[in-house]
């Protein structure tokens, strides 16, 4: 073995869907000086050997339909798990099972009792759970959080994430990402069954009757709403309470009480083509805003926009730390933590406050419609 900064990580993939193709697979191929995907799984067998052929490294990977198959192979160190979320919690069991690290896509579980399940897997594992919340890898994020700390009072807040679709970004990704239609309807009779069971679970957990849209709000939360309120909770902490919520479609808003000041969280996804995501904290003198750009298209930083009154002086600065994507910086802290057994934050403790915030959401909205 070399240096341990050249040790390679071996890693399988379950799900080939469009977050695989932009994302995952163009971003691990690019660090192949760090990982080597060995193993795919899909419940398509056209997308597997499609994508087979676009691993770099070699060796062709394995492939498989069966996650059993590639959870238990010696040839993986780490189960990427991106495939739609209603078996997230079931596949990152399965892997901590085979003593597996585990990278787990957001939302890591759409209800308590699934997050519990994981965690109590993970208690018996020696393996451990990583879950993909690349926005807060990303350096300009981590510059983000001093500037906020330094601030004497915060009076504001605002969170915002209101996108078109994410697939007109990946036609443009140039990524050439594909659709198969070679699933079974068992398959898709299945992922229809867990859906409606996960999320009247966790209905059942935040005590509030569910209804289609509600449901609906719920899975966008889940989608969309981890992101922002994973950020939001590294930025500011955790709100006191939700003074009031508008939970509509397209586009939602929430009233968050902080300790001695409020933030507004607007967001949806509608037909814009266009992707509007920040947070913004004001101070007394200062405000400070965090614009993310699109994931989906590869080099488009992240950056800090510093509004200011200095010596009487307004001034504005923009900051951008780098163009390396927060895909590359969260791989690279996952790599640390399977070489060098660094540890994370975005853990699966971690992700269980964003189910916390969503049924303090949830509770609210209910309360507002009656």
């Amino acid at each position: 073995m070399e240096k341990a900064t050249q040790q390679i990580v071996r890693i399988g993939i379950i799900g080939c869907g469009e977050i695989t193709q932009v994302a995952h697979l163009p971003t691990l191929n690019l660090m192949s000086k760090f990982f080597k995907i060995t193993f795919l799984c899909d419940v398509s067998q056209e997308a597997l050997q499609f994508y087979q052929q676009r691993v770099v490294g070699g060796s062709l990977p394995a492939i498989t339909i069966n996650p059993e198959e590639l959870c238990s192979s010696s040839e993986v160190d780490v189960v990427l798990i991106a495939n739609s979320d209603e078996y997230h919690a079931d596949h990152a069991i399965l892997s901590l099972r085979n003593n597996k690290t585990v990278f787990l896509e957001k939302p890591a579980a759409l209800n308590m009792r699934d997050m519990e399940r994981i965690k109590v897997a993970q208690l018996d594992s020696s393996g451990t759970v990583m879950v993909g919340y690349m926005r807060r890898y990303a350096s300009a994020f981590l510059e983000a959080i001093k500037l906020i700390g330094g601030l004497d009072k915060v009076v504001y807040a605002r969170v915002r994430d209101i996108i078109g679709p994410n697939n007109l970004s990946a036609k443009e990704s140039g990524c050439f990402p594909e659709r198969f239609s070679d699933i079974k309807d068992s398959t898709i009779e299945d992922k229809t069954h867990r859906a409606k069971e996960i999320v009247s679970q966790a209905f059942n957990e935040c005590q509030v009757p569910m209804t289609d849209q509600r449901a609906r709000v719920w899975r966008l939360l889940g989608g969309l709403g981890s992101h922002d309120m994973s950020a939001m909770r590294e930025a500011l902490g955790m709100p006191e309470k939700v003074i009031g919520a508008s939970l509509g479609l397209p586009i939602w808003s929430v009233l968050f009480q902080y300790p001695g000041f409020p933030l507004v969280y607007e967001s949806g996804i509608d037909l814009n083509h266009r992707f509007d995501a920040h947070i913004e904290v004001y101070g007394i003198d200062k405000t400070i805003r965090l614009q993310f750009d699109t994931p989906y298209i590869k080099g488009l930083p992240t950056t800090i926009h510093v509004r200011e009154t200095v010596n009487g002086i307004y001034q504005e600065t923009v900051k951008r730390i780098t163009y390396e994507d927060s895909y590359t910086q969260e791989f690279r802290e996952l790599w640390e933590l399977v070489v060098n057994g660094k540890e994370v934050k975005t853990t699966i403790t971690d992700a269980e406050e964003d189910l916390k915030i969503f049924q303090m959401i949830m509770r609210a909205g209910f309360e507002g419609e009656k």
